[in-house]
């Protein structure tokens, strides 16, 4: 029997902060780094919220996740996807410091799409590996610990990258960043595979079609549906109302410094405590009234920037706002984890969990698409033709609209997750 220091602390939990930590930074360098770097060379808002559709990988993963199940390239199913996928990141990271945003914003965008392709594809290897590599007692918390590696895997190009793009040029800075990235690599190369479960795809079609034939017979088609459309909305909100955080510190005068200093920092160890204490409270909370209390929580917060809106420079009111944010995303983003992998079979992990992390990945690239038309207003243009024409907000009643949007993810609480009449359930995924 396991004794409760060896599940906390035992290598394979160890291990998901290499894999969080990987997993996070490059998508942090598209949403943070290049959003500071673009805006810094006179970028507008408008360019800038658009580029967020070519992390649009990250929401059709599942479409070659099946791939990753399927098909070992040498080192393991898991293994060898992770190596592919890392090496292409540390070789391209560095290239955007070598491309400038007034006259290669094409060449920059195609370089995101690269990144985010790869990026996308060592997620679905990663989820894969933890899943399996995880004994069910641990999932709780081995998914609290590689979502907070996750998050702080931002401060590289969210902090770091930033101070010391106030002191070195933009080559250096990008492949300083990019070096970030050689821990998962070596991890990925002196790890063991996770065994293969029996009922693991043997052919390419089984690998497209039993995991979701697997997943709808044990829900059946409406819980299914209810599932899937929960998953696309629970993290709506918050992940609007981040999309152009760095811009929005810029706009409101914080030197990229400060932002470094206080806007990230700020936000780690309350992030980190309220993962940490989600993760726990949801031993006796059960993962369903988690789902409730958390999602209240992360709507709200997020109120504090429609107050920062209004205060300007203020670095106290920045701290503060940044470590209410952290803690609330923290805990809702803890719940959620839980619940998705339990939703998930350990056979079809890297088809599932492709297909359940790219609903959440939907709303982040789709919706933060257009923040920065809701924000400063104008034509949404496709292929030089305006098709939607939004009316400027301004930032206060951006984030007013973003706590609103928290809702139809709640709601849909009363079908996926309904309040439990007893006390503490198990998670029910």
């Amino acid at each position: 029997m396991t004794t409760p220091s060896e599940s906390w602390l035992n290598r394979r939990i160890l291990l998901c902060i290499v894999t969080g930590f990987s997993s996070g930074l490059p998508l942090f360098v598209l949403i943070s780094l290049l959003s500071a770097w673009l805006r810094e060379s006179g970028v507008d808002l408008k360019a800038i919220g658009l580029l967020a559709l070519v992390q649009f990988p990250y929401i059709w993963k599942f479409a070659w996740a099946p791939l990753c199940d399927r098909f070992n390239l040498g080192l393991g199913r898991r293994r060898s996807w992770m190596l592919m996928s890392q090496l292409a990141l540390i070789a391209s990271l560095p290239l955007f410091g070598w491309l400038s945003p007034k006259t290669d914003l094409a060449l920059i965008s195609l370089l995101a799409i690269f990144v985010a392709f790869f990026s996308a594809t060592q997620d679905i290897a990663i989820d894969a590996f933890r899943r399996e590599l995880l004994k069910e007692e641990e999932m709780g918390l081995g998914n609290v610990v590689h979502v907070n590696a996750y998050k702080i895997s931002g401060l590289i190009p969210g902090s770091l990258a930033l101070i010391l793009a106030d002191h070195l040029s933009w080559p250096w800075v990008f492949l300083i960043t990019a070096s970030f990235m050689l821990p998962g690599l070596l991890m990925t190369l002196l790890v063991k595979e996770p065994p293969i479960a029996p009922e693991a795809p043997t052919t390419l079609k089984k690998a497209l079609i039993e995991p979701f034939k697997e997943f709808i017979g044990r829900k059946g088609w409406r819980n299914a549906l209810y599932v899937l459309a929960f998953m696309f909305f629970y993290k709506l909100g918050d992940s609007m109302a981040t999309a152009l955080a760095t811009p929005f510190y810029l706009d409101l005068g914080y030197t990229k410094t400060e932002i470094g200093m206080i806007a990230k920092n700020a936000g780690l160890w309350p992030n980190v405590i309220g993962g940490i204490l989600g993760g726990i409270w949801m031993i006796r909370l059960g993962t369903d009234r988690a789902l409730w209390i958390f999602g209240v929580a992360q709507a709200l917060v997020i109120l504090g920037f429609a107050w920062l809106s209004m205060q300007g420079h203020t670095p106290w009111g920045l701290a503060a706002v940044i470590a209410a944010e952290a803690f609330g995303i923290g805990l809702g983003t803890a719940a959620f984890v839980a619940f998705t992998a339990h939703a998930t079979h350990p056979a079809y992990a890297a088809t599932q969990f492709a297909l359940f992390t790219s609903l959440a990945a939907t709303p982040r690239t789709l919706a933060n698409a257009v923040t920065g038309l809701l924000v400063e207003g104008g034509d949404l243009n496709v292929w030089g033709y305006p098709i939607l024409h939004f009316e400027a907000l301004g930032w206060e009643h951006f984030f007013y609209l973003c706590f609103t949007v928290t809702l139809p993810g709640m709601l849909l609480l009363f079908k996926v997750a309904p309040w439990p009449s007893h006390k503490a359930l198990p998670s029910r995924g």
